[in-house]
């Protein structure tokens, strides 16, 4: 007797620089929505388990990747994303939409019998 088991495919998509330094992935993503959800640096650190350092590094190699600000940090009024951010953050949305799509499409056509 045989089992059928249902196959699917997960993928991932990152944009890189030529060096293959990341510029643009799915924890990028979430750090930018987490800090338009907080308005703060330090609070995404925190829900992210991860360093402010850390937080800060990946947004600066993105910003100095791009030439321009994606987030804008003050002390008084707290960070937001600039316009450049919101696109970044909106293209990316839609970039991994596309290769899902396109993802599953390939996944269908090898895959399904």
């Amino acid at each position: 007797m045989s089992k059928t088991v249902m196959l699917s495919l997960k993928s991932r998509h990152w944009v890189v620089d030529d060096q293959d330094r990341i510029i643009m992935g799915e924890g990028r993503k979430e750090i930018l929505e987490t800090i338009e959800k907080t308005g703060s640096i330090n609070k995404t650190a925190k829900l992210m388990k991860m360093s402010y350092k850390g937080v800060w590094s990946k947004i600066k190699v993105t910003e100095q990747y791009l030439g321009k600000n994606i987030i804008h940090a003050n002390r008084r009024d707290g960070s937001r994303l600039t316009s450049e951010g919101r696109a970044l953050m909106e293209k990316y949305r839609i970039l991994k939409a596309r290769c899902l799509e396109e993802d599953n499409r390939c996944f269908s056509e090898i895959f399904d019998d």
